[in-house]
C-alpha cells in the first residue's frame, strides 16, 4: 500500500523560514526558488521548516521538518524515504551530488553561485535523515533515495558525495562508496572546514555556525519526531 504523506499546515507566510535559511547563510534567489516550487514552506502551528521531497510530478511524498530556534529534526508522517529533498538539474547531465541534510544541499548550492557557477547544472539530492550502514559494511545498501535517483536519471555516471566531516558521515561515506555498482564514478568531498557544507557556507561569509543537539533517537519526544 502506498504511504499517505501528512504535510504538517502551511502558515500563512514563510517569515520565520525566510529569515532563519537568510541566517544559515542561503541565498536569497535559492530560497525563492525552494519556496515557489513548493519544496520549502513554514508550518502553520510550531513554525518548522518543512523540506518537502516530490516525485517526478511534483507530487509531495517526503517532508523533512527542522526546529527554528529549536534543535527538533523529524519528519512528516507517511514521509517515504525514496524521496527526500532534492534539486535535479533542468538539463540531462551525468553528476549527482549527495548530502546528509537539505540545509546541507542549500549550502553547497549556495557555494556554487557564490562562486559563479550555474547552481542548477548538476544534480543535487539529500539522505532522509543519517545513513545507518550495515555492521558488515558490503552487507550495505545504497541509499533508497540515490537508488531511485539514478533509476531515474540513467545518464549519471559520476556520484560526488557531500557527507559530514564526523565519525558517522565518514562510516556512511565508506558504505555507500563501497555498495555502488562499480558503473558509477564515486567521489569523497567533504567540506574543507567545518563538520559539514552549512558550517563552510558560514565560515566563508562570517555568520556565526549552528549549534547543534548531538544526533540521537533520545532527543526526538512525541511532538519531536511528528508534526500534526
Amino acid at each position: 500500500m502506498e504511504k499517505q504523506l501528512l504535510l504538517p499546515k502551511k502558515n500563512q507566510d514563510d517569515q520565520k523560514v525566510i529569515a532563519y535559511l537568510l541566517g544559515r547563510g542561503i541565498d536569497k534567489e535559492i530560497i525563492q526558488f525552494c519556496l515557489e516550487s513548493g519544496r520549502v514552506y513554514e508550518s502553520a502551528f510550531h513554525h518548522n521548516v518543512v523540506f518537502v521531497g516530490m516525485d517526478e510530478k511534483d507530487n509531495p511524498k517526503y517532508a523533512a521538518l527542522r526546529g527554528i530556534g529549536t534543535s527538533f529534526i523529524g519528519e512528516a508522517n507517511g514521509s517515504d524515504k525514496n524521496y527526500s529533498f532534492s534539486i535535479f538539474a533542468e538539463k540531462s547531465n551525468d553528476t549527482v551530488h549527495l548530502f546528509e541534510s537539505a540545509i546541507d544541499l542549500l549550502s553547497f548550492a549556495t557555494l556554487q553561485k557564490l562562486e559563479g557557477k550555474e547552481w542548477r547544472r548538476e544534480h543535487l539530492l539529500s539522505l532522509a535523515g543519517v545513513y545507518q550502514p550495515a555492521k558488515e559494511i558490503e552487507k550495505s545498501k545504497v541509499p533508497a533515495a540515490l537508488a531511485r535517483a539514478l533509476k531515474m536519471h540513467p545518464e549519471v555516471k559520476t556520484i560526488v558525495l557531500h557527507l559530514d566531516n564526523d565519525r558517522i558521515g565518514r562510516l556512511a561515506t565508506k558504505a555507500i562508496s563501497a555498495v555502488l555498482p562499480k558503473q558509477y564514478q564515486v567521489k569523497d568531498v567533504p567540506p574543507k572546514q567545518g563538520k559539514d557544507y552549512n558550517d563552510l557556507l558560514c565560515i566563508k561569509l562570517n555568520l556565526a555556525i549552528t549549534k547543534r543537539e548531538k544526533r540521537t533517537k533520545k532527543n526526538m519526544s512525541g511532538h519531536e519526531k511528528y508534526e500534526r
